[in-house]
């Protein structure tokens, strides 16, 4: 479903020449075909699951933040708005962020369950928050409340 949406979009911003987007729908659509040509390769089925498609827009929009950052430490605030207008576009075809304070919910029940060091915390909470949180703003929240 999403993946057709992606497709949908791609064509409408083709018809409507709006390039940038254009630019940025064509990089996903190669980076979804790349993982479906994966997953043929393993032996697994070819179709995306919507799951797989959600773990390729996070890896990449994940990929522009990172680059942005570096943008800026390099003193290249044209590329690093650039990387964030990239990661704007992919934000839309991603389910919403949990709040910090969510995420620490989550994290605490984590903990309450017997996780006692960062990488079992970290293990828990992030097989129940995948596609919900980003793993930084989840580490977080582990060192935090594990330091209390």
């Amino acid at each position: 479903m999403l993946h057709q949406q992606l497709h949908k979009d791609l064509i409408s911003a083709l018809k409507e020449k709006r390039e940038f987007e254009l630019s940025v729908l064509r990089m996903l659509s190669a980076a979804l075909k790349n993982k479906e040509i994966e997953k043929r390769t393993s032996g697994e089925v070819s179709m995306l699951t919507e799951q797989d498609v959600i773990d390729v827009l996070t890896r990449e929009a994940k990929k522009r933040r990172e680059a942005a950052a570096l943008f800026i430490t390099g003193s290249r605030v044209d590329l690093a708005d650039k990387e964030r207008r990239e990661v704007e576009i992919i934000q839309k075809y991603l389910p919403a962020q949990l709040s910090a304070e969510e995420i620490e919910t989550v994290v605490k029940k984590v903990i309450e369950g017997g996780a006692k060091d960062f990488a079992s915390a970290m293990r828990a909470a992030m097989a129940e928050l995948k596609g919900k949180a980003d793993g930084k703003a989840v580490g977080d929240a582990v060192k935090k409340l594990l330091a209390k």
